[in-house]
């Protein structure tokens, strides 16, 4: 499988100076205290980012020891040649004050402005440094101004990107995608059963594990009021499975409503094969999925990586939000604040580990997955993402309203369905 070239754009060394006031400032203000933030926009490309500023007050232009970064820009092929073509800027506005908004317009009170040339040809092939120290806000040299330390650099961020062919629940193929070529490489079977009280599943697991999986016996039978038995099997194109996405427990309304509460989610195993048996499964990763209320109808989620720890397996938490239900969003685990992740059985320096996104509800889904090259050293290990992005997917009709009705392909033996 060959990688598509992604460019990652990082913002980081974030630290913001402010001159030295001559006259006390007013009653409660100090710039000490006083909240800083900066508006990070690069031109010709959406959406734009926000970061907090520490305040630095040392005389000297040595580079700050407490620092923070943006989110950054992740820029794919498309946007990549656009913006490749010419060179490009990078605009940041600082602020001080609060980082909401009233009415539509920021609270905070402008400090100043300042640019950064881009120039991105070549760097998907090589790393590139565009801003390393202090910027001056002010444009008068004879007055103290506020100076901003920034860290401005690019780095290649290839990834594999991959396409269902057609919604999870009906059993896509899952194309890969390089450029105008879409080459099969899975396979998926979607499977439902209401009426099975547990799964011919067997898992190779510690007992972490095992009690995740009882727990699917132990719920009661509530017909028409839990959905349950929902598995996604990924098959090579050898026929074979190497990864799956079953649901371990039911996902069932909380008491007097018609939604997936999050004190009472419902979640799916991430699951890859072992041992020479087609039928058992050792733990990869689990996914948590709920409703949530709030001024945003939003699908929450939480997915934990399975770690073994002697006998038992523990759950390490790496991605944890809420996207709308009605516009969707897009599913990502994203690890640059740590220094080291395990994903796809291997230990790797963090970064971007897979992005997959999520129609909103009652819209025909054909979810595309992108994958850090880091995090596959086999095809088997790119068969857990795309099984992850299915259970996601999935989550969203899962979580439908139980006063709403689902499609046949998700209950095949019941009337409580819609075309």
């Amino acid at each position: 499988m060959d990688p598509c070239p992604f460019i990652r754009l990082i913002v980081e060394s974030l630290a913001l100076k402010l001159p030295q006031a001559k006259k006390p400032a007013g009653s409660g203000v100090h710039p000490s205290s006083t909240p800083c933030f900066c508006k990070l926009r690069l031109k010709n490309f959406s959406p734009s980012q926000t970061a907090l500023l520490p305040l630095w007050s040392t005389s000297d232009d040595s580079p700050p020891d407490s620092a923070t970064s943006s989110a950054g820009f992740h820029l794919e092929p498309t946007i990549l040649r656009r913006l490749a073509a010419k060179p490009t800027t990078l605009h940041l506005s600082i602020y001080t004050g609060s980082m909401g908004r009233t009415c539509g317009i920021t609270s905070g009170k402008l400090l100043g402005r300042v640019r950064v040339r881009i120039d991105l040809k070549g760097t998907e092939y090589r790393a590139c440094v565009f801003q390393n120290g202090w910027l001056k806000l002010g444009k008068q040299p004879d007055k103290p101004s506020a100076r901003l330390h920034l860290v401005v650099r690019a780095e290649p961020d290839p990834r594999f990107v991959f396409q269902f062919g057609g919604e999870p629940e009906c059993s896509p193929v899952v194309f890969q995608i390089q450029g105008n070529i879409r080459q099969p490489v899975f396979s998926c079977k979607f499977s439902s059963d209401r009426n099975s009280r547990s799964r011919s599943l067997q898992v190779d697991s510690g007992n972490f594990t095992r009690r995740w999986v009882s727990s699917f016996d132990a719920e009661r039978e509530r017909p028409g009021r839990e959905r349950k038995g929902w598995m996604i099997t990924v098959h090579d194109l050898s026929g074979s499975p190497v990864a799956a996405a079953s649901m371990i427990t039911p996902f069932v309304p909380s008491p007097g409503s018609d939604r997936v509460s999050r004190s009472n989610p419902g979640a799916w195993l991430i699951l890859r094969p072992h041992g020479l048996s087609i039928s058992n499964w050792k733990p990869w990763g689990r996914l948590e999925a709920w409703r949530e209320r709030g001024a945003i109808d939003g699908l929450g989620y939480k997915f934990e990586l399975v770690t073994e720890s002697g006998t038992t397996n523990i759950g390490i938490p790496i991605a944890e939000g809420t996207m709308s239900v009605r516009k969707g969003g897009k599913f990502n685990i994203d690890t640059t604040s740590t220094t080291t992740t395990s994903c796809g059985g291997e230990t790797v320096r963090g970064g971007f580990v897979m992005g997959s996104s999520v129609e909103g509800e009652g819209k025909i889904s054909k979810p595309m997955v992108e994958v850090g090259v880091q995090h596959v050293t086999c095809i088997a290990d790119a068969a857990l993402f795309i099984a992850l992005s299915a259970a996601i997917d999935l989550s969203m009709d899962a979580c439908r309203l139980f006063s709403h009705k689902l499609r046949k392909e998700f209950c095949p033996d019941q009337q409580d369905y819609v075309s």
